[in-house]
C-alpha cells in the first residue's frame, strides 16, 4: 500500500487494522516490521496520501477499492487440519464490507487463497448487503520475496489480476489494472480470470519450493558421495532451461507462505481426488522437513553423538536475511530438536527481538536452557559449537579466529546457509562443514 502511495499521489490509502497497538506502530518511527526500504517510503507517504488508522467502518465507506490482505493461515482443527487454509478472516472481512459499504466496491484479493475463494466472497457480499451496494471481486496476488520486498514492487516481473469475464467485471479489472500503470509497464500487467489468477499463486510458491527441496535432497547425496553441491548447483543453473535461481541449498526453507501455499496444494488436490498429484507436492514439504532434521543428526554426529549440557551458539533465526519474519524458520525446529537433546542455546539475530524468540520457542525469558545475545561474539563466547542458521550479510565479516578462541576445543562450527568459507574456517582450527559439502 506504500508503494500505491507513492507512485499514484493523487490517490488515498487507508490502512486499517483492528489492533491497535499494530496501527500505532505503523504510525510511530519503529515500524511492526523490518524491511529494507519500507520505513523511508512510509516516512516520506505517511500523513500525506497514506494513513493508518484503527476506524475500519469510516475507511470501508470511504473507499472505492478495497484490498483484503487479512492473515489465511494452516488450519489447526476440523475438515483439513494442518493443510487447508483458514478462511474465517477472509470472510469476516467480507462480511464486514458488505454490512457497512453504502456505496458500489472493489474488493481485491491480496491474501494468498485457494481457488474459487472469490466465489465465496462473493456470494458473501451480495447475500449480505443492506444498502443496495454492487461489489466486483478481483484477485490480485503478490510475488514478492520478503527481504527484497521494496524491489519487488518498484520493478515487478508482473502483475496479476484476476477478474470475471463480465463487463462489470472487466470494467473492474480495468480500474485497477490503470492504478499499477503508474509505474508498471502495461506488458507486465497480466489480466486472467479469477480462478487462473489464485491458482497461479499457489503454483508459484510451489515451484519455488520445490526446487529448494530438489537441491536439498542433491545435498544429501553429495554429502555421501563427495561432491559439493554448490558445484552441482552451479553446473546445472549454467543450463538455460533450468537457471541458476532457487538451488542454494541449505537447512531448509521456511516464511509464512511456502509451506502453508504447498499444504493448501495438497489439500485442493485430494479434495478434487487427485491422489497421485497430492502426494507429488507433499513430498516437497517432507524433504523440506527432512533437512532440517538431518542437519541436527549432523550436528549430533559430529558432537560425539551428545549436546547435552552444552552451549550451542544459534547465529540467526529469522527465517532468511533482511527480514525479523520467524514464521516457519528453520532455526527454529532446529533450535527445539538440540533444546530436546538438552542443549543450552545462545541465540543470536540483528532484527528478532528477544521476545518473540522467547515465544516461539515456548520457554520463559528465565529458562536458563535459552539466553538471547546481543551480539554474535558473546553467543559463541565459551559455546562448543556455532551453527549459522539464516544467511545475514554481516555473519560473513565475524571475526572468526577470536570466534575459535573462545570456544573450548574442538570447536565446531555448522553452517546451514552455506555462506561462509569452510576451508578457511578449517584452517584456523574449527571442525567446519556446510550443507551437501
Amino acid at each position: 500500500m506504500a508503494m500505491i502511495a507513492s507512485k499514484c499521489p493523487e490517490v488515498t490509502v487507508t490502512v486499517v487494522d483492528i489492533n491497535a497497538e499494530r496501527i500505532a506502530g505503523w504510525n510511530s518511527g519503529t515500524l511492526p516490521i523490518f524491511e529494507p526500504g519500507l520505513e523511508e517510503m512510509v516516512a516520506l507517504q505517511r500523513g500525506k496520501n497514506l494513513f493508518f488508522s484503527t476506524d475500519v467502518n469510516d475507511a470501508i465507506r470511504d473507499s472505492d477499492v478495497i484490498f483484503i490482505s487479512v492473515n489465511t493461515p494452516t488450519k489447526t482443527y476440523g475438515v483439513g487440519a494442518g493443510r487447508a487454509a483458514d478462511l474465517r478472516f477472509v470472510e469476516s472481512c467480507a462480511r464486514q464490507i458488505a454490512e457497512v459499504s453504502d456505496s458500489d466496491k472493489i474488493v481485491v484479493e491480496k491474501s494468498t487463497i485457494p481457488v474459487r475463494t472469490a466465489q465465496s466472497i462473493k456470494r458473501i457480499l451480495d447475500a449480505s448487503s443492506h444498502n443496495g451496494a454492487k461489489f466486483q471481486v478481483l484477485s490480485n496476488p503478490e510475488f514478492l520475496a520478503e527481504g527484497t520486498a521494496m524491489e519487488d514492487l518498484e520493478a515487478p516481473d508482473r502483475v496479476l489480476i484476476g477478474g470475471e469475464t463480465t463487463e462489470e467485471g472487466l470494467a473492474a479489472v480495468g480500474k485497477l489494472v490503470d492504478l499499477y500503470a503508474h509505474w508498471v509497464p502495461r506488458e507486465r500487467i497480466l489480466t486472467t480470470n479469477l480462478w487462473s489468477s489464485e491458482l497461479s499463486k499457489l503454483t508459484a510458491n510451489a515451484f519455488l519450493a520445490q526446487r529448494i527441496s530438489s537441491i536439498n535432497s542433491i545435498s544429501a547425496l553429495c554429502e555421501a558421495t563427495g561432491a559439493d553441491v554448490d558445484e552441482v548447483a552451479h553446473a546445472i543453473g549454467c543450463d538455460s532451461r533450468i537457471g541458476p535461481k532457487f538451488l542454494k541449498s541449505s537447512v531448509g526453507f521456511g516464511g509464512s507462505c511456502f509451506q502453508k501455499d504447498i499444504l493448501n496444494l495438497v489439500y485442493l488436490c485430494e479434495h478434487f481426488g487427485l491422489p497421485e498429484v497430492s502426494n507429488y507436492w507433499q513430498q516437497v514439504v517432507e524433504m523440506n522437513d527432512y533437512q532440517k532434521r538431518r542437519f541436527t543428526q549432523r550436528m549430533l554426529d559430529a558432537m560425539f553423538n551428545t549436546v547435552s549440557h552444552k552451549r550451542i551458539a544459534i547465529l540467526g533465526y529469522a527465517f532468511k536475511k533482511d527480514t525479523n519474519d520467524t514464521r516457519e524458520s528453520a532455526a527454529i525446529y532446529v533450535c527445539r530438536d538440540l533444546l530436546e537433546e538438552q542443549a543450552h542455546l545462545a541465540i543470536y539475530d540483528l532484527k528478532v527481538p528477544a521476545s518473540e524468540i522467547y515465544e516461539t520457542l515456548g520457554v520463559s525469558e528465565d529458562d536458563d536452557r535459552v539466553e538471547v545475545c546481543d551480539n554474535a561474539y558473546s553467543a559463541a563466547d565459551g559455546a562448543h559449537a556455532v551453527a549459522v542458521l539464516t544467511e545475514w550479510d554481516a555473519f560473513k565479516d565475524l571475526d572468526y579466529t577470536r570466534i575459535y578462541n573462545s570456544m573450548p576445543k574442538p570447536a565446531f562450527l555448522f553452517d546451514g546457509r552455506n555462506i561462509l568459507d569452510i576451508p578457511a574456517l578449517q584452517e584456523i582450527g574449527f571442525e567446519a562443514s556446510g550443507i551437501g559439502k
